[in-house]
Formats: C-alpha cells, sequence, structure tokens
C-alpha cells in the first residue's frame, strides 16, 4: 500500500514539473496579450468605464451645485451636506418631508431652530406655536436668531424649498463647528444622537473617499 501511494504522490510531482514550464509561458503571454489589447482603443474606453464605474459618487448629481455653492458660502464640506442630506431624508425622497416629531423639509429642521429658539413659542424638543407665514419670514428668522436662509432670493426662508434647506444646514453646521473642522461635535448638535452621528460620518466619508478616487482616475486620464 505504502508503494502505491509512493508512486502516486511521484506522478503528481511530475506532472506538476512537466506542466509548470506551460503555466509560466501561458501566464506570460497573458501578460502581453492583455497589454496590446489596451492599445485598442475600444478596448481601452471599455476598461476606462469599468474603471470609473467602480468610483462613482453615490450622490445626486443635480444636487451637487447646490451643496457646492453652500460650501463655499459657509465653509462647510459640500461632501458633509450630502451626507446630511442622504440620512434626514434620502436625498428628498422621503414622502412626506416631515417627520412625526415635527422636522420639516428636505433638511429636517426643527421650526424653532430654523426659525430661532428665542421665538416666545419655543421649548422641548422645538416644534413651538410659529405661524407658518414667520416660519419663512427672514426678518423673523433674523429677529429671533434663526438659521433659515433665503438662498434663492425669493423673500422667503423655506425649509420646503430644497435651496433654502441646504444653504440653511451649511449656516447650521457652520455655526455648529463643521466650517473650522469640528465635524463630529457640528453633526452631534445637528441631532444629538451618537447613531446620528455614526451614520451621517459613514456617508461623508463614502463620499469623500469616492471623490478623491474619481479624482485620482480624471488626473490620471489627463496625464
Amino acid at each position: 500500500m505504502k508503494s502505491t501511494n509512493n508512486k502516486s504522490y511521484k506522478t503528481k510531482l511530475w506532472i506538476i514539473i512537466l506542466l509548470l514550464p506551460f503555466t509560466i509561458t501561458v501566464y506570460i503571454l497573458a501578460i502581453i496579450g492583455w497589454h496590446e489589447l489596451q492599445k485598442i482603443p475600444a478596448v481601452q474606453e471599455w476598461a476606462e468605464a469599468i474603471q470609473e464605474s467602480k468610483y462613482k459618487l453615490d450622490v445626486p448629481k443635480e444636487y451637487i451645485a447646490i451643496y457646492k455653492n453652500a460650501e463655499e458660502q459657509y465653509g462647510v464640506p459640500w461632501t458633509l451636506l450630502a451626507a446630511h442630506h442622504r440620512i434626514e431624508t434620502r436625498f428628498s425622497t422621503m414622502d412626506p418631508l416631515l417627520s412625526p416629531v415635527g422636522a420639516e423639509g428636505h433638511m429636517q429642521f426643527m421650526p424653532c431652530t430654523f426659525v430661532g429658539w428665542s421665538h416666545p413659542s419655543c421649548s422641548g424638543l422645538g416644534v413651538g406655536d410659529i405661524p407658518e407665514k414667520d416660519k419663512v419670514n427672514p426678518d423673523i428668522i433674523a429677529q429671533y436668531g434663526g438659521y433659515g436662509v433665503d438662498a434663492n432670493g425669493d423673500g422667503k426662508a423655506d425649509p420646503y424649498d430644497l435651496e433654502d434647506a441646504i444653504y440653511s444646514a451649511a449656516n447650521y453646521l457652520a455655526a455648529s463647528g463643521a466650517a473650522d473642522g469640528e465635524i463630529e461635535k457640528a453633526i452631534f448638535n445637528y441631532n444629538h444622537s451618537d447613531k446620528y452621528v455614526k451614520d451621517v460620518l459613514h456617508f461623508y466619508h463614502l463620499y469623500e473617499n469616492q471623490l478623491e478616487a474619481i479624482q485620482a482616475v480624471t488626473a490620471k486620464k489627463t496625464e
């Protein structure tokens, strides 16, 4: 029995030894062949498309310009605004844009945070008893120290207007430290929940990493 096993082992070893040069040759030819194939324009485009698809930014394109403009205005990373937007209303796909506790609009502001906590009706969670016309009045908001912003210049600071909501979020996050690099502190101030901070940070870092990868690929293409 032992002799048979030895013969079987030796046979397998010889087969491996005999096949090794063939395997190496095939491997080398495959590398050479791939390099040659990459010189073909159609193959180049296909390879680049696959590479770019790996680093697709997971943010709706139509919102990016608003995020960037808000970043320019308030100094808050636009990827952080995108992360908040994703967590708060899944990029405004939540219907309705009103939470069970009374947070309103695209970025889910409590009325008292939007209009100002010095409003006489504000207490507790911040729902308040603010007349609807006052909720969107920039003068009232300025009077009570709120964070609502009339971003599009239509005379209203409306949490249900996407541009106003994003600028207002940037305003609030900037005042909470995000413009000075205190990202976690600002996120926690937006919503006092450790889980919320973790969730927003997850998407913030995801978008930052995706953006870096895309920029690297773009730079390589222009070399």
